[in-house]
């Protein structure tokens, strides 16, 4: 599977809607530099399928756009919430592997609050940076194995 990558956003603080930067730089064993969710940790990217924002937005809700469900990366081709744990995806220069799919919504976070829905839940993924490197908006992106 082959697909593009839309957005990357960041936020210096968690549970906070994420802002489009022009290019990110991401660390090996670590996340985003300048994200609040890097770390030594399992969820240290969260990526969510435009096709997944689309759903939200076919039931009404308004002003969705790119980094409103805090992912880091928003991407477009590959439905992303169907690629398994383990599974490797390359994005620009970086390699990801798939920790996490889904997770516990926070119903106080600021996503929740200005949006009333989150589809981070199910359809969210999450992964930890195998490969360093950067990804910008218009990187291609495919799964490498999974």
């Amino acid at each position: 599977m082959k697909g593009k990558v839309i957005a990357v956003n960041i936020s210096e603080k968690k549970g906070q809607i994420k802002k489009p930067i022009e290019k990110g730089n991401f660390i090996k064993d670590f996340g985003l530099e300048g994200d609040a969710h890097a770390g030594k940790w399992h969820r240290q990217i969260s990526l969510l399928a435009q096709e997944s924002i689309d759903k939200m937005k076919a039931l009404g809700i308004e002003g969705l756009c790119t980094g409103k469900f805090a992912e880091n990366i928003t991407t477009e081709g590959i439905i992303l919430h169907t690629i398994g744990v383990g599974s490797r995806i390359k994005a620009g220069e970086v390699v990801l592997e798939i920790s996490q799919i889904g997770k516990e919504c926070h119903h106080g976070c600021e996503v929740f609050k200005q949006v009333g829905k989150c589809i981070m839940p199910t359809e969210g993924i999450f992964a930890k940076v195998i490969e360093g490197g950067t990804i910008k908006a218009g990187d291609g992106i495919k799964v490498l194995q999974g």
